[in-house]
């Protein structure tokens, strides 16, 4: 009897990590991976649209990397800030529209511009949506989450699963089918703590900066041969 596979996941997210390690493999500075790690969002992206997968989400910056060095951070932000006039044209070439999940406060102000010009530029398209996840935290966005709901909600027992989840960054997007992290690290690093409840893991040893498109379909085809029970027999 032929195995009945998974359709294609909904929604990936994808932990992006080992930059650091693969430059300093290479004894280059952390900088380094970084800016080649950046370029592998496009073509990634590119592949999971051609995949069918109708979210993609990027774990670009958390709220703890702050205590990064701050020449790294510097670079960081402006690669982020770059990457958006990228990633607006490849959305507009490809008919995907763009979300910027996480707390915007704090945030560099030629970021916060750029990254507004790019939801706005994208909104309308009905393509796949690339959420690029910047200064965001799943600890942080359930307190900011609380604080908005505690004082729209005075009844508690008005709280339900569906209404906190409404106050959520994602209130609009399904939650993750797919979790991939690079690098071999086996944790979800306050990534969508909540929304990953039931979410399959794809842990691979492969770093970032050489994480291809055919590893995107390995990660796919693996997650397609799972089976998903949702706590059922």
């Amino acid at each position: 009897m032929e195995e009945e596979l998974l359709p294609v996941p909904t929604h990936v997210a994808i932990i992006l990590d080992g930059n650091g390690r693969w430059a300093k493999a290479k004894g280059m500075p952390r900088t380094y991976g970084h800016i080649q790690g950046a370029k592998r969002v496009e073509p990634i992206t590119k592949a999971a649209n051609e995949l069918g997968i109708k979210y993609l989400s990027l774990y670009a910056f958390s709220t703890e990397n702050w205590n990064r060095p701050a020449e790294e951070v510097s670079t960081l932000m402006k690669l982020l800030a770059k990457y958006m006039k990228i990633c607006q044209k490849l959305c507009l070439q490809e008919g995907m529209r763009a979300r910027i999940i996480g707390d915007k406060s704090g945030l560099p102000e030629d970021l916060l511009r750029e990254a507004a010009e790019l939801e706005q530029a994208t909104a309308r398209n009905t393509g796949m949506c690339l959420c690029i996840c910047i200064n965001y935290g799943s600890r942080d966005e359930m307190v900011r989450a609380m604080r908005q709901m505690y004082k729209d909600i005075r009844d508690p027992s008005e709280i339900t699963e569906e209404k906190f989840s409404a106050y959520l960054d994602t209130y609009d997007i399904p939650d993750p089918d797919l979790l991939i992290r690079t690098s071999g690290e086996q944790r979800v690093s306050n990534f969508l703590l909540w929304q990953l409840a039931y979410a399959e893991f794809y842990f691979t040893p492969v770093d970032w900066p050489d994480f291809t498109e055919e590893e995107l379909k390995k990660a796919v085809d693996t997650y397609r041969h799972r089976n998903r029970r949702y706590g059922k027999v």
